[in-house]
C-alpha cells in the first residue's frame, strides 16, 4: 500500500467518523426540540454520507 493510499483512507475514515458524530449529535439536538423532523432528516443525510465515504476511490492522475 503506496503512502498515498494510506492517506487516503485516513481521509476517509476521519471525513465518515466527522459524518456519523453530527448524525448522533443532530438526533440528540432533534429530541429536545419542539419540530424535530427537520433535524431528523439533516441526521439521515449525515448518516448516508457516513455509509458512502468509504465507497469514494481517487481519480487517476492525469
Amino acid at each position: 500500500m503506496t503512502e498515498f493510499d494510506r492517506g487516503w483512507e485516513a481521509a476517509l475514515a476521519t471525513v465518515a467518523a466527522w459524518h456519523e458524530a453530527k448524525a448522533k449529535q443532530i438526533m440528540v439536538q432533534a429530541k429536545r426540540s419542539r419540530f424535530p423532523k427537520s433535524l431528523e432528516q439533516q441526521a439521515e443525510t449525515h448518516r448516508l454520507s457516513a455509509e458512502v465515504i468509504p465507497t469514494l476511490t481517487p481519480e487517476p492522475g492525469d
